[in-house]
């Protein structure tokens, strides 16, 4: 299972996320449901830094990502957030159920 804990500020901010594990859907290198995911965690973990400069800390290893803003106050950095865990419920709830959970942790 891929497990998606996104990380809320005081203020209710989104202001970072790790994703681990993996879905299971199919075999390691075939499994649309870590590719879908994947894609999704860099464009977003891309876009927060290079497109809009958003100071995070990001760290890859295997079978891991996490990116913590900066500045957990960040109104773009929680728009951008907001539309990954969107586009997670979505695979969670539609095209993948069972295969993605999603959960919140207050910093």
């Amino acid at each position: 299972m891929i497990r998606a804990e996104f990380f809320r500020s005081a203020s209710d901010k989104l202001c970072g996320f790790r994703v681990t594990g993996h879905a299971g859907y199919a075999e390691y290198g075939q499994d649309i449901a870590c590719a879908s995911v994947s894609s999704a965690v860099m464009l977003t973990a891309n876009t927060l830094t290079e497109a809009f400069r958003i100071g995070a800390d990001v760290r890859v290893e295997e079978n891991e990502i996490s990116l913590t803003l900066n500045d957990p106050g960040d109104e773009d950095g929680d728009r951008l957030l907001q539309g990954l865990l969107i586009h997670l419920n979505f695979l969670s709830d539609d095209e993948f159920k069972g295969r993605i959970r999603i959960t919140f942790t207050e910093v």
